[in-house]
């Protein structure tokens, strides 16, 4: 496999599409050396084929706001691969969205996915619709017209559509209501669902428990755990929460958060109430965290700045792409940063991981590190199927499991001679050869 030739055509195929084309060499880059050892795989074109999706679904969405004004947005579904199981990852609405960003994370829930062990394809979609200052009413509009095209492409065992960026509890409700409107049954065609209509326990928090354990498996395999350990999160949405909620319980002492507008840095820890004070005002539809700062006085406030710069033992980025940069990666190392583990997609950048790696720096992937999200939406499936619901011990015990055992694929595929463990490596070549062996049994489909 000659890596360059294949992202240069790649790139000339599509132009532009920054994300899609970083996230396919990053995997690329990983996997070189396994696929030169397996001949089957090229003369099958299993690269070639899979850093294409199987089919991209455009197509717009008319909606009506409270004022009776008509807008337009477009709307997307990236089916990737479902080599293994039907296609499944999240919808995102916001403003940011485009097909590359799509693409990219459509290509990463490929491997993801596969990384769980359970059968689900890749897959994502969304739309640049963005449900900041909307009301409820028009939302429900926006999802219902955004159902009215979508419903034809997915099923439970076709394309099962989760939530993402833009789209939580509420979304997932006004969309499932019209699917179920159309399709006229009651199926597990989403996930994400309300716990009173098919919904799973800890599924809004799954993302970011599932990253703590992950990062805790880490520590656990040079001898350490979260104890006394200080942590910095980015973000204030589901998966800050729960990666939050989780340091707590295992000990570890979190200090920051953050949104566009900036980061908070709490020295005391982020606990009790103050989580709560965050939750609401999530809620409220602020996409902003400063109020923090003038609810809990001895908190600070640093304006447009990454909270990476704060000194601390483990760093969980959890709000979006490219969010940690090589400057950032550099302020890590010089604080004596041990750990840092993605529970976004692709928050660091390719040159803030190579610092990390460089220095040592305990790095894990999103792909493995946030599998806990999709893992629990993977979980909810199985309920759905077998019409039962699990406690949510049960789903927390099936959940840690799960992580455990990504964390155990990724030491056996990145571990280098000196016993550095490599976990971008070993989580790409984990998921791609699970993928990559099942295309191989179903033939050139």
């Amino acid at each position: 496999m000659d890596v360059e030739k294949i992202m240069l055509d790649l790139e000339k195929k599509h132009p532009g599409e920054v994300e899609y084309l970083q996230a396919v060499r990053e995997v690329l880059e990983s996997i070189e050396e396994v696929y030169n050892e397996n001949p089957q795989f090229q003369s099958a074109g299993i690269v070639e084929r899979l850093i294409e999706p199987d089919r991209v679904l455009t197509f717009k969405v008319p909606w009506v706001d409270d004022n009776g004004k008509v807008h337009v947005n477009l709307g997307y579904r990236v089916q990737f691969n479902n080599a293994i199981g039907p296609y499944k990852g999240g919808l995102r609405f916001h403003p940011s969205v485009n097909l590359s960003i799509l693409k990219f994370l459509g290509f990463e829930q490929i491997f993801k996915n596969s990384l769980t062990t359970l059968p689900m394809g890749g897959g994502k979609g969304g739309s640049d619709f963005n449900p900041k200052g909307k009301s409820n009413t028009e939302i429900m509009r926006f999802c219902q017209s955004f159902m009215l095209e979508l419903w034809k492409l997915i099923g439970p065992e076709t394309d099962v559509p989760a939530g993402d960026i833009g789209v939580g509890a509420r979304e997932i409700g006004y969309l499932y209501g019209m699917y179920k409107k159309l399709a006229r049954e009651h199926t597990g065609v989403l996930t994400g669902k309300g716990v009173n209509w098919g919904g799973s326990l800890i599924r809004p928090e799954a993302t970011g428990f599932g990253t703590v354990y992950f990062a805790n498996e880490i520590l656990k395999n040079k001898g350490m755990d979260f104890k006394g350990k200080t942590v910095t999160v980015s973000g204030f949405g589901n998966v800050a929460w729960g990666a939050v909620q989780k340091v707590n319980e295992l000990g570890g002492k979190v200090v920051t958060l953050s949104g566009p507008d900036g980061y908070v840095y709490d020295p005391e820890g982020i606990t009790g109430e103050k989580v709560d004070y965050m939750l609401e005002l999530r809620a409220s539809n602020q996409d902003i965290v400063k109020p923090y700062s003038y609810e809990f006085p001895n908190a600070q406030f640093f304006e447009n700045k990454h909270p990476w710069e704060v000194k601390c033992d483990v760093a969980l980025p959890c709000a979006t792409q490219n969010e940690l940069n090589k400057e950032d990666a550099e302020h890590l190392v010089n604080s004596g940063c041990i750990c840092v583990a993605e529970g976004a997609n692709m928050p660091s950048t390719p040159e803030a991981i190579e610092v990390l790696q460089e220095a040592k720096v305990l790095f894990a992937p999103g792909k493995a590190v946030n599998a806990g999200g999709v893992a629990v939406s993977g979980l909810e499936m199985t309920q759905n199927s077998s019409k039962l619901n699990w406690s949510a011990d049960e789903v927390d015990a099936r959940l840690h499991k799960i992580m455990a055992d990504i964390h155990s694929a990724c030491v056996k595929h990145g571990t280098d001679a000196e016993g550095y463990v490599n976990y971008v490596k070993g989580a790409n070549v984990a998921g791609f050869l699970k993928v990559a062996n099942s295309m191989l049994d179903l033939g050139v489909v």
